[in-house]
């Protein structure tokens, strides 16, 4: 595929030096993903895999974002048309989260900006995740009626401790001090050096050692400690306690006993989201950290084929993109009405219809 042909898709595809070249060009939307987006990465990644003049892969963002999410205006007024849309959207989308997670080649992501939602799928499942001082991290779902997807049952899960879970129950925002501190990112690089360290990237030689090695050494040179402390590490003992109970009533009771306002203020934020939300996001996560990666993401592909015909979705939607009234009426209200049979159908078989993962580079998808 050429960057011109690419161009079309809202996605910039090129080679230079021994790199492959992905760009997410939708800066007035945020570089917000669409199912032709996801097709456009797709192909190149395919078509680079046996090229063996492409070295490496990086792919970033064009103007203040490295990508917000998925195109969730698009879902909304496909889903409510009954459009196939969002199935078609969710399941190409987690195919090409796989194929990143399972890429065999280095998967270098510049992340300078916003990142959430669907621009996680597409970053953080690489083998290199370069944050900068203006990374805003979030997995904010459950405030829209939905729950973090994009392999988010298996990367949150494995966090240190609990604060994968909290992050998904919250939508809490992170810098990079805590996206490397959870390994979220791999490394941080000033954005005032992010040029110079795309063009020692594509400028170097790859025939001084393995591809793994050249990568590390140039990521290495400009690498440095994050600027600020993690705060999900000054808080790491208080999430870690709170968020290990068995059940989302479990920690708000938690929550309730801390007495503090770190702790209220958690806990009204978990009340602000979608009931049915946070308990599926709560089973996903704790089942996300007994699954394997392709399993996480069938079934993170089953819930999201539920929450398609849900109410909460166009609800959560409605509230904060289209009306902006942010007050949002989930259906049911309140999470004591949503009980186990209710979370139980979110998880169940599609049968025929379950996501299908096939194989990349002889390594299973």
């Amino acid at each position: 595929m050429t960057g011109e042909a690419a161009r079309d898709t809202g996605v910039d595809i090129a080679v230079e030096g021994g790199c492959g070249v992905i760009t997410l060009n939708r800066p007035e939307a945020l570089n917000a993903l669409t199912l032709d987006m996801c097709h456009a990465i797709e192909a190149a990644l395919l078509g680079w895999l046996p090229d063996t003049s492409v070295k490496a892969v990086i792919i970033r963002g064009a103007g203040r974002a490295f990508c917000a999410g998925g195109d969730i205006r698009s879902l909304y007024d496909s889903g409510l048309a009954g459009d196939d849309y969002p199935y078609r959207f969710y399941h190409d989308e987690y195919r090409l989260n796989a194929l990143i997670h399972h890429y065999p080649k280095p998967y270098i992501a510049l992340l300078n900006g916003i990142v959430m939602g669907g621009g996680v799928g597409v970053s953080v499942h690489g083998s290199h995740r370069v944050a900068t001082e203006n990374i805003r991290f979030a997995m904010p779902e459950t405030g829209i009626g939905l729950f973090p997807d994009v392999g988010g049952s298996y990367f949150l899960s494995r966090c240190p401790g609990e604060t994968g879970l909290f992050l998904a129950l919250t939508g809490t925002r992170i810098g990079a001090a805590d996206a490397v501190y959870t390994g979220i990112a791999t490394d941080f690089v000033p954005a005032d050096a992010l040029d110079a360290l795309y063009d020692a990237l594509i400028a170097a030689n790859f025939a001084a050692g393995t591809t793994a090695e050249i990568v590390n050494q140039v990521i290495g040179r400009f690498s440095q400690p994050a600027p600020d402390a993690p705060s999900l590490a000054a808080r790491r003992d208080h999430i870690d306690r709170i968020f290990s109970g068995d059940s989302i009533d479990g920690i708000l009771d938690a929550l309730a006993r801390e007495s503090d306002e770190w702790a209220e203020t958690v806990r009204q934020t978990i009340l602000s989201k979608s009931p049915t939300s946070t308990k599926v996001a709560f089973r996903q996560i704790r089942k996300g950290a007994t699954l394997d990666f392709d399993d996480c993401m069938q079934m993170e592909y089953r819930i999201a084929s539920r929450f398609i015909v849900g109410a909460d979705f166009y609800e959560g939607v409605r509230a904060t993109v289209i009306d902006k009234d942010q007050t949002p009426r989930w259906q049911p209200g309140r999470l004591v009405d949503v009980d186990a049979a209710a979370v139980d159908a979110y998880f169940a078989s599609l049968g025929e219809k379950e996501l299908m993962l096939g194989s990349v580079g002889g390594t299973s998808r």
